[in-house]
């Protein structure tokens, strides 16, 4: 039904703009508009029936908790992703929820963000295609998506107010493009802004942000809803373009939504477009079913964990052998932490613990399993813990320690400090690896942790970040081979919290933080910094081999590139191996990272299968963004096109020559002498002039000091003249001026 707004009052529009209580839009019953509802879910529903908040303080209805992101984004799967997003959708419809929260597609420029379990990667190309995997999948079973913090959210500390200081090139390559290809290649219905300010301006009011660039750039047509209380001006945010705030209030900021357009402050015209764009929302399932597929959900949860969980280390203990004695020691085997804490936590409709799930595939190959706890997730401790722990993994064949963070260690709300485990874990860790017996470390975290002090002495480490309600079922079946692990890291784990770029500006000081570490993110510094880290991103091992050859990559157009490669299955056992394609250049005016990840397929092999597998590259894999001429540029020149393990690994490389972009930037007197010797048309021209006028001893000096140019070439035109004493003459400099603006030839 398509709602007349001509037929409202300025109040019921002004009124559609708010919420009508914590989780709800507000109805116009004698006009047909109907009330939605809005709810978190980035990784399942939380439905609540009762008291309301956003913090995960109350109760909400069962429903299914599927891996956070931290885990899909270690999949590299799209398809997992795509899966996980149609669940959530499902139930969203079950509980009758119009617009789910979610997929958060935010960038971990830090590996202390206390939300980081909520966001994929470190790498916007990673994020933002399994973000929009993860919409398709939601919205193609009935509700809206909200792709969310729009933008720059990476940090929890003072969240509500501090101003992320932020370069625009550094914006468009690494905090900008995950929500970009969410917006263009899922079109979710709606975005959400974060609560953060943006170089001094709150997202929420930003016009830049969320017209210019959201709507005008990338053609989003969706409603714009607000952080749960982010609105700092309602009349500004309905100027930048924000249409819906949430949650409802006192009725207040309507008030100053109908005076502000009553006074002259405000186009209505504005109001209407937000409340065109709120109706569309009314335009979704809202009607509850009650239909949720419980037993379906849990399997495709426990399915989505066991592919997100990566092998970080293997010195040939995995999987667990049959017959054997096996020594279960940490209190996360029987209290699992699965989710993280805040406005995304889940009451889910079964947990499954990996104590249990580990006993019962270990009957099954006639294994036993004996277990202590080692040490205690509450305040007090028992020294008899640990030293219990220490003797049943002396006495088995191989000792499982889980350890990780807790709930008081990582949330929503406040940023980590440390990267290290609780110390009575990493005793625990030694004191078992001690023994002898051959020890894995089985994590559970919502952020990477430190794995010094301890690394070198065990046999094997799984991450298992936070995997959903049946994330203790899928810890077995990795553990046992009954599924081969396939998850790579989708953030670097360094050797040191100081050697993470941002280490010296987050998160701020004074209510700003300033990216001062620029597009050099996570691995992208790492690698072009050459400092060495635990394990880089991208790194996975398995329990099968594969090789990768026939590597070629095939420039398609004067800016595209296709590249294909056969990986094969060299070993014994079924398994799954993520093809990685950066691409490497100083093709340009700028800075670039050593490689950048541009392109990756996830593929499914039996033993001794090989498949060629084929990677389209278009315009943005090679581009960055000019802030001369405000857009992406291709630069002509040479780019290594790299098939990785992982971004410090190089398996297959090849060099192509791309035509790119033909730019002649103008010239001004500000432009430097260096910019106007160095243009394609103007350079020639001048250097003929400057060649023509010179004298005999002129030209002898000039040709004694070939260099001399280089003492001035960074001096703009117009000091030059002064300095020069008026070596050129005006009228022939404006002559090149107006040159400059010719187009150059393409060579």
């Amino acid at each position: 039904m398509t709602i007349d707004i001509s037929q409202l009052t300025l109040e019921q529009k002004a009124s559609l703009l708010s919420g009508r209580d914590f989780w709800s839009t507000k109805e116009i019953a004698e006009a047909g508009v109907a009330s939605v509802v809005l709810t978190d879910g980035p990784h399942g529903i939380r439905r609540q029936a009762g008291d309301a908040d956003h913090l995960g303080i109350h109760d909400s209805l069962p429903s299914t908790c599927f891996p956070p992101a931290v885990a899909i984004g270690s999949s590299w799967d799209r398809d997992l992703a795509r899966t996980v997003g149609g669940a959530v959708g499902e139930e969203g419809v079950a509980f009758g929820v119009s617009v789910v929260l979610g997929p958060g597609v935010n960038i971990k420029r830090s590996p202390l963000c206390g939300r980081n379990f909520e966001y994929y990667s470190e790498d916007p190309h990673l994020s933002g295609v399994l973000g929009a995997a993860h919409v398709t999948g939601l919205q193609a079973a009935g509700p809206g998506a909200s792709v969310k913090h729009f933008a720059v959210n990476n940090q929890e500390t003072e969240r509500m107010r501090v101003s992320a200081d932020v370069d625009e090139r550094t914006l468009r390559e690494v905090y900008l493009p995950a929500f970009e290809r969410v917006v263009i290649d899922a079109a979710p219905s709606t975005v959400m802004c974060s609560y953060n300010k943006i170089n001094g301006v709150y997202a929420s009011r930003d016009p830049w942000l969320l017209t210019d660039v959201l709507r005008g750039d990338w053609g989003f047509g969706g409603a714009v809803v607000s952080d749960w209380g982010a609105v700092s001006d309602r009349v500004d945010s309905v100027r930048a373009g924000m249409d819906l705030e949430m949650p409802g209030g006192d009725g207040s900021t309507d008030a100053q939504i109908v005076a502000a357009v009553r006074e002259g402050r405000l186009d209505e015209a504005l109001v209407d477009a937000s409340v065109r764009r709120v109706l569309e929302l009314t335009m979704l399932p809202h009607e509850a079913t009650g239909q949720l597929d419980v037993e379906g959900h849990h399997a495709v949860a426990r399915r989505a964990a066991a592919e997100s969980i990566v092998l970080l280390k293997n010195d040939g203990v995995l999987p667990l052998p049959t017959g054997s004695r096996i020594a279960v020691v940490g209190a996360f085997a029987t209290q699992p932490r699965y989710q993280g804490g805040g406005s995304s936590h889940i009451n889910p409709t079964r947990v499954d613990v990996a104590l249990d799930e580990i006993r019962a595939l270990a009957h099954a190959q006639g294994s036993t399993v004996i277990a202590e706890p080692g040490f205690s997730l509450d305040a007090d401790e028992d020294p008899a813990w640990g030293a219990a722990a220490v003797s049943a993994a002396g006495a088995a064949d191989v000792a499982v320690v889980f350890a990780g963070l807790s709930d008081r260690e990582e949330s929503e709300g406040f940023d980590r400090t440390t990267l290290t485990l609780p110390d009575a874990q990493v005793e625990l860790i030694r004191a078992v690896a001690a023994t002898g017996t051959p020890t894995v470390v089985v994590l559970s975290n919502g952020g990477v942790v430190s794995l010094e002090g301890w690394h070198d002495e065990v046999a094997g480490i799984v991450e298992a970040w936070l995997l959903g309600q049946a994330g203790g079922g899928a810890i077995a079946d990795v553990l046992f081979g009954v599924v081969n692990p396939s998850g790579h890291l989708a953030e670097t784990i360094p050797l040191r919290l100081e050697d993470n770029p941002s280490w010296l500006s987050f998160p701020g000081e004074q209510g700003h933080v300033r990216y001062s570490e620029g597009i050099f993110v996570g691995y992208r510094y790492y690698s072009t910094a050459g400092v060495a880290v635990r394990y880089p991103f991208g790194h996975g091992l398995s329990y099968t081999t594969f090789g990768t050859d026939g590597m070629e990559a095939v420039v398609t157009g004067d800016d595209t590139v296709t590249v294909t490669a056969t990986v094969s299955n060299r070993g014994e056992v079924a398994g799954k191996h993520v093809v990685q394609v950066y691409v490497a250049t100083t093709a340009g005016p700028v800075r670039r990272p050593l490689r950048e990840l541009r392109a990756f397929e996830k593929v499914a092999l039996e033993p001794g299968e090989s498949r060629q597998v084929e990677l389209r590259m278009d315009r943005r894999a090679f581009a960055y963004w000019d802030i001369e001429q405000g857009g992406w540029v291709v630069a002509a020149g040479e780019y290594t096109v790299q098939v990785c393990a992982d971004a410090s690994t190089v398996l297959a490389e090849q060099t192509v020559t791309l035509v790119g972009d033909s730019l002649v930037r103008e010239l001004t007197m500000e432009s430097t002498v260096g910019d106007w010797f160095g243009h394609p048309v103007v350079g020639p021209a001048l250097m003929a002039g400057l060649a023509s006028a010179m004298t005999p001893e002129q030209a002898l000096q000039a040709e004694q000091n070939p260099d001399g140019l280089k003492m001035v070439e960074s001096m703009p035109m117009q000091q030059f003249l002064v300095f020069t004493n008026g070596a050129i003459p005006v009228e022939v400099l404006e002559q090149l001026l107006e040159l400059s603006k010719t187009p150059a030839p393409v060579v």
